[in-house]
């Protein structure tokens, strides 16, 4: 393991300081903050004890209390979790993935999706929503409803190619044809709610081509024969089918199931047969609800004994110096892979409630459902109605109860007096992380400390999610009653509107004019997101003001000087009019959209 201090610092980098005069003869020095430094979180070097998975050092489980030992519960659940090892790819896919150079190579990186469907077991059945891959900003994949894997039919039908699994059992000699036929660039109408066009349009808008070479599709082919054990199994079953008059069968896999998950049991010969149709005992592969917990001191006594799926993918999910990175190199196969497992995820915990409504605290329904079942309604088609409890995240009834929670702490401390808006920035060194929470966890650490605006009394902040998927926060600060900065030269003083001088804070120039400046829109850019109606929903340009005001609906109506200042956008010369509020000692801290209004 190395070493924690030669990676992991917790103070800040100093900022240098400087000072000059202006085109217009003011003196302006630099923002002086010691705690202004950007706040980078460092590299994930932390090891979990029990698991290896590499952690950062945020992610430990007591994040109030300093140690040199930290424990981790993202990864295993501080030692309750225990799966097999992922082995290493076969030689040929790790060139593939891993390989820079490779023309061969890059090809396949920039259309691993397309490849995969030539290649899966499965059909996804997806609805994708696709409105928010029209512009700029990275490609969303977007999904509405419930998803399915079709597995599709295991015997040829009349007047149909076969396609997916059937292609491992049907017709040896024309397999690279027919997977050829599978791309989605020459056959786009292959699954049951989404079309492969679709999955190209997503996936690999910047590629141009998939190599169709048989000596190419032979290498893949060649590859899962020898190491694809459902692959092997599958051509076992179609040399049976040739060798033998059978009729009236179906293929299933069936897997140990005196193994407990925690250690790979390869099916053998006899876990792959022929059975006679209507055999209804039916299980899925992968997943399963009966892999235990691993037996650990640490462990405290649990009413669930079981690996949750939550748990099982969350497991997966981590990067291990001792196991091979095959599916966290599989880029947007990988981030495919992600959504597909919060589907299922979501899934489990919808079939939980649905099927453990008796248990839940369902008295206030009571009355409705005696009014449901009154004799006028009896015979009526009314389903079967599920109610979500707050427990569950996002559901009607827990955005009621952290509502109400903010109402009660509003009506116990007063109304807040600053609103702040954290952005997630695709340019943070470290984005290739898991580092929202992270980033958002320290900035409330040092709202509560009083680092950035001084004592407070109180908080509350909601995570939202960008159309595009990114992260934000909205924030609400309760500062304490003799730091609510009564006066408007009080938010003159942690509140700024006005571009900084590009000579003496070059560094907060920087950040200003790429995450703070709105627009262009207007006049010169009617195309833009806020443009309804021919107006900005956000006001902008404001007015130039000389000082800080309230208007008669109690908003303040900030300074914003015309001191000649200007950023150009898009080829347009943008003034202080177009600049949005913020925090200069947050924006050099965090380097990100960091939106901060006075709202009391």
């Amino acid at each position: 393991m190395l070493s924690t201090n030669q990676y992991y610092s917790f103070d800040d980098p100093p900022i240098e300081d400087d000072a000059e005069i202006d085109q217009n003869g003011n003196v302006d020095t630099p923002y002086e903050n010691q705690n202004t430094g950007y706040k980078d979180v460092g590299d994930p070097v932390w090891q979990c004890r029990h698991c290896k998975a590499m952690m950062w050092y945020d992610e430990r489980i007591n994040k109030d209390k300093q140690t040199k030992n930290p424990k981790f519960a993202l990864c295993c659940g501080d030692g309750k979790i225990q799966l097999p090892v992922l082995q290493d790819a076969p030689q040929p896919l790790r060139q593939l993935l891993f390989d820079t150079n490779d023309s061969q190579a890059k090809n396949f990186q920039q259309n691993i999706r397309s490849y995969d469907v030539m290649f899966a077991f499965t059909s996804p059945s997806l609805q994708l929503d696709t409105r928010y891959n029209t512009g700029r900003g990275p490609l969303t994949f977007r999904l509405h409803g419930q998803g399915h894997h079709l597995i599709g039919s295991l015997l040829l039908l009349a007047n149909k190619s076969p396609k997916f699994a059937l292609l491992y059992i049907y017709d040896i000699d024309n397999e690279v044809n027919d997977k050829l036929s599978q791309n989605p660039k020459s056959k786009p109408r292959r699954f049951r709610n989404v079309s492969m066009g679709d999955f190209a349009k997503i996936f690999n808008r910047s590629s141009s081509f998939i190599v169709r070479s048989s000596s190419f599709f032979d290498l893949h082919s060649n590859m899962l024969k020898n190491n694809n054990h459902y692959a092997q199994k599958f051509r076992m079953a179609s040399d049976k089918l040739q060798s033998s008059i059978v009729s009236n069968l179906k293929l299933k896999l069936i897997y140990d199931r005196q193994s407990d998950g925690r250690l790979y049991n390869l099916p053998n010969t006899a876990e792959v047969a022929a059975l006679i149709v209507g055999d209804e005992h039916t299980r899925e592969d992968g997943y399963r609800p009966d892999i235990p917990h691993k037996d650990h001191p640490n462990i405290h006594a649990a009413k669930r004994k079981k690996v949750i799926m939550r748990e099982y993918f969350c497991y997966g999910l981590q990067s291990r110096n001792n196991e091979a990175q095959t599916i966290l190199h599989a880029m947007i196969l990988f981030q495919q892979w992600i959504v597909d497992d919060y589907c299922m995820i979501e899934s489990q915990k919808l079939n939980y409630v649905r099927q453990h409504q008796q248990q839940l605290r369902v008295d206030k329904y009571i009355n409705l459902n005696a009014c449901n079942n009154a004799p006028e309604t009896l015979g009526n088609e009314k389903g079967k109605r599920v109610i979500l409890p707050s427990s569950f995240v996002g559901s009607q009834r827990y955005m009621e109860q952290l509502y109400f929670d903010g109402m009660t702490i509003c009506g116990h401390i007063g109304f807040p007096c600053l609103f702040l808006t954290l952005t997630c920035n695709l340019a943070w060194p470290e984005i290739q992380r898991k580092i929202f929470k992270m980033k958002l966890n320290q900035l409330m650490n040092d709202l509560k400390h009083g680092h950035l605006f001084g004592p407070i009394l109180g908080f509350i902040y909601t995570i939202e999610w960008q159309k595009r998927g990114l992260p934000h926060a909205h924030i609400l600060i309760f500062l304490q009653p003799a730091n609510k900065y009564p006066n408007p030269e009080d938010i003159d003083k942690i509140i700024s509107t006005e571009i900084p001088n590009k000579y003496t804070d070059p560094k907060l120039y920087e950040i200003v004019s790429k995450h703070m400046i709105h627009g262009p829109c207007g006049l010169p850019n009617r195309s833009t997101p806020c443009m309804v109606d021919g107006k900005c929903i956000r006001f902008f340009h404001k007015k130039f003001n000389k000082a800080i005001i309230v208007d008669q609906d109690g908003f303040p109506v900030y300074r914003r000087t015309n001191n000649g200042r200007t950023d150009q956008k898009h080829g347009i010369e943008l003034d202080n009019r177009f600049v949005i509020p913020y925090s200069p000692q947050l924006l050099l801290k965090y380097r990100t959209h960091l939106n901060v209004e006075w709202c009391n």
